[in-house]
């Protein structure tokens, strides 16, 4: 009999009557009462009366009934945990049960049941399952532990499971390595920052031997850690990629996308001259050709990844475009998607066939399919030149069917053609003009309207054509308003007698009539421009065009690499990165390729954290603060101050609008920014900055009143010289992804008593990037640039290029939280770009910051007590020497040394270039130099008169020491 008459019910006193069969003394009516129960339960009636019951089953050498019981428990614990409590004594004897798979299925559900109070009694079970001699009780209690940090993570780490995990990786049994390592990438997923998977060429090399004896499943986990290791150089690489080939004739396709995406990563480290390089190429297509011949759904998924292995390289599949061609039975998302991957790998070589193809697709019935193939005709005369003439003939072919959306599509994609190839095809435009009563989609009727615009003095009757979309104006969709105004303006400037009425009525639409902003102002500007100056008018409106470039749907380089790492997960098939899709997700680390064979790019990740700074404590990208926006609009963008970094003057240049590309005249008359309002006092946190007259230094500019920092903001240049101070490694401030593809690194200095900003710029994206300028946001320390930020030649695709910019210390003061928090605008030919870093602040450490004996003691004395704030630095293993030369190096001095007990004393003072003295007690015991001694509580003591800036000073000297 099947299991359905579980299912049935007869209704009189059911759960009564279940209690009682659980209860009974025949085996087989007990397993029977458990089945009802489970049964109920999955149909969603409420079972947990019976709960003491169903423990009471758990005593049983029957492994069905065992089962049973346990999948009852992991539904029900939760509701009882008291009652669950119950079960713990038998779940810890089932886990030193002679059978095998008892003990596996002990632990299993011990850690299914998420209840605080069972979790403590689950720590040693699991401890004797991780050490089991069976594998399958191993290999199971290695998926547990996974699932006991979801729970208690603290618990997990005390217990030392994770060093336990770690060890089964080098496990004699491969599916307990698949599961160790899918626990940890697991755990390590939640914990970004912890290294728990520290790879290394032992550790590697034992899971390639593991991959090949796994089941499907296991093996996808050891290849997406092996996606995740970074080989120290190209051999290593090499060697990989040869014993991860043969994973690409796996049936199971989602070992074939792990395994493409190893060596789609590591392919990035070898040399395009290896003839393993080619090899692995032709290797690659097949497994990638079949994953073609799978089910629809399958299909699609394949042709996602496809689509990003063709953006990066598009030599693999060069040779196989016949198998994406479209059979008549395909879903219409796999057709669109294979459309999208033929236009990607048409080349001169196959263009006739995929032409041929195009057209035949054009004739469909499905209209989604036909508009997308009569786009690609389009696409396909951009990208191969020599078959544009082929492209537009087959357009007009289409044309001539007359089928509205068809004809409509073809004049969409005819006017790219025509800024791709101008003055070559216009003799088309006739042809056109013909069909422009049927155009009722707004992009087709844009189109259109653009083409008698742009080419007006060829078309006779072009006021006419225009006057005809003008009678409903207000009917139309903002694109055509748009497109219309403009192509009128267009007409008026090459026909201006005959135009004047046509022009003035479009004008008064666009302005008087229209509640649409965007067209509103576009009117006025042309509105302006004709009334005042036609001749500039004529240069704006009619100015040469840029041609389109070939592939506009490419993915931007950067995040096209960080998909590559993602082949075969959600992200490939999105085209987009987890952090776009997955909530909560700030744990998620962005990945990248390693760097290609001898390429200079940085590896580090495009969110590491400032230098010095932990990576808890990135800033926020601007704007963050409340009354941040109206300082940044209106960021002084004049030049900036020249002359030496560290120079008396501080002229301050006028207010230019940000965003209204004010950049443009940073080369301009220094004069012209002193016009605004002289003698102002700024408004704490306000918009504006008022200039300084250039003989004298400003004090306590924009201080908060009363707020006992009255000399924080007290600037005083430096003087003197001594090189040496440390510097921080370069890391990533501004993300390509964030900024067009414009990716700036950099890091600080202090040099012979100049400050620079050391920088590199490199361009991501597909364009050239010229006009550089840069400024900064009022800070706490007046930081700004001292010259204009020089990029002698425009930056090419995939360059980098390195400049040092010098700073001064005499621009606005705002106090910023955190306190050296720098917020940065840069801008470029394509955009402006905001972002925000931490400086350290021992590059404001001057050179004569050396106090006096008697002066010292003093001042000491003199600070109040609560001005006084004690740190303790860790993990450093310098004597008192040491320390007192490598700290001298960054200007902070030794004023005095004595041993009191056994413990070196240093008195140091230092003073930062705003005239804050800072007075330190360093407290050393040179025979636990680890500084970490329980007995010494207060190691480093920092007294001074604004003890804001003492964390500051502490994570400097922090930051020096162990550096």
């Amino acid at each position: 009999m099947t299991d359905s008459k579980y299912f049935t019910t007869t209704k009189k006193g059911e759960i009564f009557e279940l209690k009682a069969e659980l209860n009974s003394d025949k085996k087989e009516k007990k397993k029977e009462a458990v089945k009802k129960v489970i049964a109920s339960m999955t149909v969603g009636k409420d079972v947990s009366a019976l709960f003491p019951d169903v423990v009471n089953c758990m005593q049983t050498d029957n492994l069905e009934l065992k089962k049973l019981v346990y999948l009852y428990l992991m539904n029900y614990a939760k509701s009882q945990p008291d009652m669950a409590i119950m079960a713990v004594n038998t779940f810890v004897k089932d886990c030193e049960d002679p059978n095998p798979l008892i003990r596996a299925l002990a632990v299993r559900t011990m850690g299914c049941i998420r209840v605080d109070k069972i979790t403590e009694y689950l720590c040693e079970p699991l401890r004797k399952c991780l050490k089991d001699e069976d594998p399958y009780v191993r290999k199971t209690a290695a998926v547990c532990v996974a699932k006991l940090h979801d729970i208690n993570a603290q618990l997990v780490e005390d217990q030392g499971f994770l060093d336990t995990l770690k060890d089964l990786i080098s496990d004699s049994n491969p599916m307990v390595v698949a599961n160790a390592v899918a626990a940890l990438s697991e755990i390590a997923e939640s914990h970004p920052s912890s290294n728990l998977l520290d790879l290394n060429p032992q550790s590697i090399n034992k899971l390639l031997t593991a991959l090949n004896e796994c089941t499907e499943w296991g093996q996808i986990f050891i290849l997406d850690c092996l996606a995740n290791y970074m080989p120290k150089d190209d051999r290593e690489a090499q060697s990989i990629c040869e014993r991860v080939t043969p994973r690409l004739s796996h049936a199971n396709s989602a070992v074939v996308l792990s395994a493409v995406k190893v060596l789609m990563k590591f392919m990035e480290m070898l040399s395009k001259d290896l003839d393993y390089y080619g090899t692995l190429l032709k290797k690659l297509a097949p497994p990638l050709v079949t994953l073609l011949s799978a089910e629809p759904e399958l299909q699609y998924v394949a042709l996602r990844n496809i689509n990003l292995i063709v953006q990066k390289r598009p030599e693999i599949l060069k040779h196989e475009m016949k198998v994406f061609f479209v059979k008549y039975n395909d879903p219409i998302y796999v057709k669109l998607e294979k459309l999208d991957i033929m236009i990607r790998l048409a080349s001169q070589a196959n263009i006739a066939q995929v032409l041929a193809e195009l057209k035949e697709y054009a004739t469909e019935v499905d209209v989604d399919f036909v508009r997308k193939a009569v786009r690609a005709i389009g696409r396909c005369a951009i990208k191969v030149e020599q078959s544009a003439e082929r492209c537009v003939s087959t357009l007009l072919d289409l044309i001539q069917t007359k089928v509205n959306y068809v004809v409509q599509e073809a004049i969409v994609v005819i006017k790219d053609i025509f800024r791709k190839y101008p003055n070559k095809y216009e003799s088309v435009i006739a042809t056109l003009c013909e069909n422009l009563d049927s155009l009722d989609e707004p992009e087709a009727r844009a189109a259109m309207i653009w083409i008698v615009g742009e080419y007006a003095e060829r078309i006779d009757n072009a006021d006419e054509l225009l006057e005809s979309f003008l009678e409903g104006f207000h009917d139309e969709s903002t694109q055509v308003q748009l497109q219309l105004l403009t192509a009128i303006v267009k007409l008026f400037l090459k026909k201006p007698t005959e135009t004047q009425e046509l022009v003035q009525q479009v004008l008064s639409l666009a302005t008087q009539d229209s509640d649409n902003p965007d067209l509103r102002d576009r009117g006025y500007i042309y509105w302006r421009l004709l009334s005042t100056d036609p001749v500039a008018a004529k240069e704006v409106v009619l100015a040469e065009k840029p041609l389109i470039s070939e592939e506009t749907d490419l993915i931007e380089p950067t995040l096209l690499d960080e998909l590559i790492c993602y082949i075969g997960t959600l992200a490939s098939v999105y085209h987009k990165p987890p952090s776009a899709f997955v909530e909560g997700s700030r744990g998620v680390v962005h990945k990248s390729l390693p760097p290609r064979t001898g390429s200079s790019e940085s590896t580090e990740s495009p969110d590491a954290a400032p230098p010095g700074v932990q990576a808890g404590e990135q800033p926020a990208v601007i704007p963050a603060q409340g009354d941040l926006l109206g300082d940044l609009l209106n960021l002084d963008l004049g030049p900036p101050v020249s002359g030496p970094p560290i120079a008396a003057s501080a002229v301050q240049m006028g207010a230019v609008d940000l965003l209204g590309g004010g950049l443009d005249s940073l080369m301009g008359d220094e004069s012209e920014g002193l016009r605004s309002d002289v003698g102002g006092s700024p408004a704490i946190g306000g918009g504006g900055f008022t200039p300084v007259p250039s003989t004298t230094m400003p004090t306590n500019l924009g201080a908060p009143l009363g707020s006992g920092l009255g000399d924080l903001f007290d600037l005083t240049g430096g003087v003197g010289a001594l090189p040496g101070s440390y510097v921080a490694p370069k890391a990533v401030w501004l993300p390509a992804m964030k900024a067009k593809g414009l990716e700036i690194s950099g890091t600080f200095t202090r040099q012979v008593g100049s400050i620079s900003m050391e920088l590199v710029l490199t361009n991501k994206a597909l364009q050239v990037m010229s006009d550089f300028a840069i400024q900064f946001n009022r800070n706490s320390f007046g930081l700004a640039p001292a010259a204009p930020l020089q990029v002698h030649a425009p930056l090419t695709p995939n360059q980098s290029v390195e400049i040092s910019l010098p700073l001064n210390t005499v621009g606005s003061v705002m106090k910023m939280d955190p306190l050296n928090n720098l917020q940065v605008a840069v801008k470029n030919n394509i955009d402006v770009f905001y972002f925000s870093t931490l400086y350290p602040l021992h590059i404001l450490f001057v050179e004569d910051g050396k106090m006096e004996r008697q002066m010292f003691l003093a001042t000491w004395k003199d600070i109040p007590n609560e001005n006084e704030a004690q740190f303790q630095i860790k993990d450093c293993s310098l004597n008192a020497d040491a320390i007192s030369s490598k700290l001298q190096g960054s200007n902070i001095f030794t004023i005095a040394k004595r041993n009191v007990e056994g413990q070196d004393m240093l008195y140091q003072s230092l003073k930062l270039t705003n005239g804050i003295w800072v007075l330190a007690e360093l407290r050393i015991q040179p025979s636990n130099p680890s500084f970490t001694d329980l007995e010494v509580r207060t190691l480093l003591s920092l007294k001074c008169r604004a003890p804001e800036v003492s964390q500051y000073i502490y994570q400097a000297y922090e930051t020096i020491l162990k550096n």
